[in-house]
């Protein structure tokens, strides 16, 4: 099969598909090795890029996925109806960073890191689409494994969890202060 046919089988699955398309599924349908579809859909990609188009093709972990180009966001919803919004607040943010750093984590494991209840965070987390079950621990009980999931990563702007930025030392021990801070005023409230 010719490198352009392939490519243009490529672009025609990830139109058609709307969501994230495995690699394998990829290279099943262009009739190549993984190895090589990676490559053509890399190529088509960087073709996007370069002919300055509305669509751009991301990827994520072993997928990829053609969406449109985020500057051209307000033009789309000027035609589509209004997509899912939603607010992430600081409790919210909070919560979702130590399952991305952490997973896969349990609730309880979340709530020792915050020091206080998370049951609403992370069920507000996993409507959004942000967060998932991704197992369940081996111990009595049975607790759920929260990660994050391809969502995240979409919204995020990153491939993949190895592209999160590093936490620093200094970040850890800043944590560190706000938590003890923040359970110690938990503290005075309910002794007061």
């Amino acid at each position: 099969m010719e490198i352009k046919e392939a490519k243009t089988i490529l672009e025609a699955v990830l139109f058609a598909m709307g969501g994230s398309v495995g690699i394998k599924s990829l290279a099943e349908a262009a009739g190549q090795d993984e190895e090589t579809t990676k490559k053509l859909v890399r190529s088509l990609a960087d073709d996007y890029e370069a002919q300055g188009r509305g669509m751009k093709i991301i990827e994520l972990e072993d997928a990829f996925q053609m969406c449109t180009r985020p500057e051209y966001y307000e033009n789309l919803i000027r035609v589509a109806s209004q997509p899912r919004k939603y607010v992430l607040t600081e409790v919210l943010l909070e919560t979702l960073s130590i399952i991305a750093y952490k997973q896969p984590v349990t609730r309880l494991e979340i709530e020792n890191i915050r020091g206080v209840k998370s049951d609403h965070a992370v069920n507000k987390l996993v409507e959004y689409g942000l967060v998932e079950e991704v197992g369940r621990l081996n111990v009595p009980g049975r607790p759920i494994l929260f990660g994050t999931t391809e969502e995240f990563l979409r919204n995020f702007g990153v491939s993949s969890l190895e592209e999160l930025p590093a936490m620093g030392a200094e970040q850890l021990e800043e944590f560190k202060q706000e938590a003890e801070e923040e359970a110690q005023l938990t503290l005075d409230i309910q002794e007061g």
